[in-house]
């Protein structure tokens, strides 16, 4: 079953980001973001029961959190590495038509696609054969739309 492939459980398309991590003089580490795969998915606002989609206060916060499905795991890189979920990010999702999705409208990256992180990435496995169904995303808007990916 290919990753990249769109069908009624998987409508959209993702982009999957890994860090080459480099250590810098004074120990900072830096990651640089590497374009590895596009992966089928299905997501939607997670539900939010009564708590408000945007809060107005000394500052704006828009609270961004998708929950969805894939159907490989996304830790799992083209070359075979796993990494932890804070070593993937998550941009350009896009329908069938290649239509963005869920892109900035302000700030340093206004009009390109919105950056999200991993918050959560877990098996489901069916009830016959044990073997995984899908893999159920958590991703969260990252606070940091400044990366250059």
């Amino acid at each position: 079953m290919a990753c990249d492939t769109n069908d009624y459980m998987y409508p959209l398309l993702a982009d999957v980001y890994y860090p080459i991590v480099q250590q810098g003089p004074y120990g900072d580490l830096n990651k640089n973001w590497v374009l590895d795969k596009t992966v089928a998915c299905g997501f939607a606002p997670a539900g939010r029961k009564s708590k408000p989609i945007v809060q107005a206060g000394v500052e704006l916060l828009l609270d961004n959190i998708l929950i969805g499905r894939t159907r490989c795991d996304i830790r799992t890189s083209t070359n075979g590495t796993v990494d932890a979920i804070t070593n993937v990010l998550i941009t350009n999702i896009r329908d069938m038509n290649g239509n963005a999705i869920y892109y900035e409208t302000s700030g340093i990256r206004k009009g390109k696609n919105t950056l999200f992180e991993v918050a959560g990435n877990d098996p489901i496995v069916g009830p016959f054969g044990g073997k995984v169904e899908y893999w159920r995303v958590l991703l969260r808007r990252s606070d940091n739309q400044g990366v250059d990916v």
